[in-house]
Formats: C-alpha cells, structure tokens, sequence
C-alpha cells in the first residue's frame, strides 16, 4: 500500500461524503459523475478495499470507509490549523460558512445578525439553513449550529452563548376569561398550546419550585398538559397565545417584548422550568476556523450588549 494515501483524496472523500451521493458530489466539484465514480474507484484500487457501497442516487460507508473518514477529517482539521497557526489570527475572514439554527429563533435571531456579520466581513459567504431539528454533528453538513439546551454529542465543542430561561405566558383576554392558574398542577383544566419540535417528550411540562430560602432539595413536577392546538413552529405557537386560545410554555427570548408591551403576562411565575440555554455548536475540525471564531464571537458579543434582543 506504498502511497496509498494520498493529501488531494482525502478532501475529496470528504466532500463526496458530506454531498451524500455522487450525482450531489458531481455537482458541487463541477465535474461530471462518471469522472467522481472514477477517482473514488481509484482510491479503492490504491487502498486495496472498498470505502463505499454506491448507486448514483445513494451511498453508504463501508467500516474501511468510516475510518477512512475519520482519520481523513482529522488530518485535513490537523492541516487547517496549521495553516491558521502559519497565517496568524489576524487575516480576515473569507470563504464558505455553514450555518443551522432552529427555525424561529433563526429566523428572528441569528438571521439579523448574519446580515450585520457579512456586511463587516464580506469576504465570508454565508449559508444559512434552518430546520425544526438540529442536525447530528457527525454528518458534518453546517461548520456551525445555534443550539438551545447543552448539546448531548460530546465529539463537538459547545460554547456558551447566552442565558434563556423558558417561562409560561398568556395573553390578559385569555386570563380573565378562564383565570390564573396558582400551581402546575392546575394546567390540566387549561387549554395549553402544544410544541412538537426536537426530542422532548411531547405535552409535558416540567416545574420546579423557585426557591425562597434554605430547605431541602426541589421536587420537580412533570404535568401532562392537552389543548386544541399544536405546531412545531414556536412562532405561530406565540401568535396563538396573544390570539388568546390558551397557556404557552416558551423560552423568554421569543416572548419578553410581549410581555414588556403588556400583550402577554406570565404565569407561575414560582416555578422554574428546565433552561434552554443558547449555545454555539461546531465540530472538532473547525476548533481554528478562523470564519468560525468570527462569527461565534460576533454573535455572542452581540447577546452579551444587550439584555434581549429584539426578535
């Protein structure tokens, strides 16, 4: 296997990967698909095995091809930073950046500031997708993710973004129609606007008691809630709520300016609910990416200014 391995394959089989097919890998390398069937069964032939099992509408890794990738991302991250070390930190940033964020808060949130972050760094092409779920790391589709709550891949590096508490909230005409519940437990007899989005237990709402003072450990309490409406956009949920059809538990990011204006009010307020705090989310091979770095640091400088930004 002299020379088997060669530094151009290995970005290659990279970006052949993160396209998923070789029709999509064609297209992104703007080549035709026979000449990526090509060099990809090169590959094999110097390897001695084969990296994928491949029609040209899907692929899969073989266990050869899996370590393959690994190591082949790992080199080209190892690659990466040593350009930036040889570079320095002060070269702008330029080049692709792919971001993901969930759709509302990117919508109202990291979208503003991505318009902010290339008008001040215009070399930098920014593709920024939203989506109801955050995708897995390892797919290695986005260079960055805007996440709520800790992420549970421990291969990617999480950065603290900002504080977001999540606080249950109705609109006044819906308060004095059908009244204030006093403890969770009273939820029951409310009609509660739903959320299917991520992995959480769908209608479920768990509270903790605020404490006062000194005494044992909380009780949290898990209720089983219902209502005649449900989304997976936290948006239309919102608008539903200042419509005044029922109870919203939602982070605060989505809903201060509403209760500021007085067009929501919160409700058991002596509860706590599991935090939903932001976080920037990268893998391993973008630790040095300078483009990475910016934005991250943009972005959480911007949260850190001001209290709430305004959606």
């Amino acid at each position: 296997m002299a020379n088997a391995i060669q530094p151009a394959d290995l970005g290659f089989f990279s970006t052949l990967v993160q396209c998923g097919s070789l029709t999509a890998a064609a297209r992104e390398m703007g080549v035709t698909t026979p000449a990526v069937s090509k060099r990809l069964s090169q590959i094999e032939a110097r390897l001695g095995t084969a990296l994928v099992t491949r029609t040209t509408r899907r692929m899969g890794l073989t266990a050869e091809g899996e370590v393959y990738l690994e190591n082949a991302r790992k080199i080209l991250g190892d690659i990466e930073d040593m350009e930036h070390q040889l570079v320095g930190l002060k070269q702008a940033p330029q080049g692709r950046l792919r971001v993901n964020a969930t759709l509302g808060f990117g919508r109202s949130h990291i979208a503003p500031l991505v318009s902010q972050f290339v008008r001040k760094h215009p070399k930098v092409d920014v593709q920024l997708q939203l989506s109801v779920n955050p995708p897995a790391l390892s797919d290695d589709a986005f260079d960055v993710c805007f996440r709520f709550g800790h992420p549970p891949d421990s291969r990617g590096i999480a950065r603290f973004i900002a504080a977001n508490r999540r606080i249950v909230v109705a609109s006044p005409a819906y308060v004095k129609r059908h009244g204030v519940p006093a403890a969770p437990r009273e939820l029951v007899k409310h009609n509660c606007i739903g959320i299917r989005q991520g992995d959480e237990a769908y209608g479920q709402w768990r509270f903790t008691p605020v404490r006062t003072g000194r005494g044992g450990a909380d009780r949290t309490e898990t209720v089983k809630v219902r209502g005649n409406l449900t989304t997976n956009d936290g948006g239309i949920a919102v608008n539903w709520a200042l419509e005044g059809h029922g109870i919203l538990l939602r982070a605060e990011w989505d809903v201060q300016r509403y209760i500021a204006s007085g067009r929501l009010v919160q409700v058991l307020a002596g509860y706590a609910s599991p935090d939903a705090d932001i976080y920037a989310v990268y893998a391993q091979q973008h630790r040095s990416s300078v483009r990475v770095k910016a934005l991250i640091d943009f972005v959480a400088g911007v949260f850190t200014q001001q209290d709430k930004p305004a959606p």
